[in-house]
């Protein structure tokens, strides 16, 4: 049975990323040889979004991270050097914003209101 979840970022920067998520995010990993790092995640759900292809095409994955409290994670972030695209939104399911990470794309962090 199922038991666990990979998830992958492609970046054309991924020393640089590997880097960001261990410095900036804090994330624990393991080195498999030759400094190619797999990180232990968090906590993890999964979603599924219907679209009519407009803005995300069908079979687009996409990774991002929640958090308890999204003020006080955005200014340790930034504190960090972290650069957000934008400000703080609702959108229903939680309050969002976006931040840059090497490879030159962007990765979504919510508060959830939903209970996990």
């Amino acid at each position: 049975m199922i038991r666990g979840m990979h998830a992958m970022f492609y970046s054309s920067e991924a020393d640089a990323l590997r880097a960001f998520l261990r410095d900036k995010l804090g994330l624990a990993g393991t080195d498999v040889g030759g400094d190619w790092l797999i990180f232990n995640a968090p906590e993890a759900d999964l979603g599924v979004h219907p679209t009519e292809g407009k803005d995300v095409a069908s079979g687009t994955a996409d990774i991002s991270f929640y958090c308890d409290n999204i003020h006080q994670t955005v200014d340790e972030l930034r504190a960090k050097g972290v650069e957000f695209t934008q400000e703080i939104e609702d959108h229903g399911y939680g309050f969002v914003t976006f931040f840059k990470v090497p490879g030159d794309f962007k990765v979504q962090l919510y508060q959830p209101k939903y209970v996990k």
